[in-house]
């Protein structure tokens, strides 16, 4: 699949899924959830962005850059 935004998948994405780099295992949990509530919320700016064939329609895969990261910071 494409790494990039897909409106047509996007329409039938029924789930989602965040795969963390080990530099981020000692962030908080809280922390962590508002930046992939964020990432999913624009997933058109997702840096790495995978869609994955599923029985029921999409999964939408992010994984989670430095990149990503700084620009959820500084917004």
């Amino acid at each position: 699949m494409s790494n990039e935004f897909d409106p047509y998948r996007e329409a039938l994405v029924m789930e989602t899924s965040t795969i963390w780099p080990p530099d981020y295992e000692d962030w908080e949990l809280a922390e962590r959830r508002r930046v992939e509530e964020h990432l999913h919320a624009s997933p058109e700016e997702a840096t790495e962005l995978t869609y994955i064939r599923t029985h029921t329609g999409f999964c939408r895969q992010i994984m989670v850059t430095s990149e990503d990261v700084a620009r959820v910071e500084s917004a």
